[in-house]
C-alpha cells in the first residue's frame, strides 16, 4: 500500500476560463496562487488556494471532448467541501444567484448540492 499523506490538488477542465475563474473564487472563496499560459497558449493552467491551501487547478484548453453528464460516468463525481452550516450556505448561494437543491438529510449527515459553471456537481457537507 503506498503511504499516502493527503490529497494534493484536483484538476478542473472549464470551457469558459473567465467564468469559472470567477464562480471559484467569487462562489467558493478560492484565492489566486499563479496563473500560467502554456504550450504557445494553447492552454491555461490557474492554481487556486481554499483557505490558503493549494487546492484546485482550472485549466482551459482550446478544444475538448465532451463526456456524459451523467452521475454514473466513469471518472470524478463530485467535489465536496466541508461548512459550518448549510443554512449559512444557501443564503449565500442565494445571494450570489447560485442554483442549487434543497437540503438534504440523511441519517449521518446533512448535504448540499450545487454545480459549478460547467456542470461538476459540486457538494457541501455540515460539519
Amino acid at each position: 500500500m503506498l503511504s499516502l499523506n493527503n490529497v494534493n490538488h484536483i484538476a478542473i477542465l472549464c470551457s469558459d476560463y473567465q467564468r469559472s475563474l470567477r464562480f471559484y473564487q467569487d462562489v467558493l472563496g478560492c484565492t489566486l496562487i499563479s496563473e500560467e499560459i502554456r504550450d504557445g497558449g494553447k492552454f491555461i493552467l490557474t492554481r487556486l488556494a481554499l483557505n490558503g491551501v493549494y487546492t484546485l487547478e482550472l485549466f482551459a484548453f482550446d478544444r475538448y471532448i465532451q463526456r456524459p453528464a451523467e452521475p454514473e460516468t466513469l471518472g470524478l463525481r463530485h467535489l465536496a467541501f466541508t461548512v459550518d452550516s448549510l443554512e449559512k450556505a444557501v443564503e449565500e448561494l442565494d445571494r450570489l444567484g447560485v442554483e442549487h437543491e434543497a437540503i438534504r438529510d440523511l441519517p449521518t449527515m446533512r448535504i448540499l448540492f450545487f454545480a459549478d459553471p460547467d456542470g461538476l456537481p459540486i457538494e457541501l457537507v455540515e460539519a
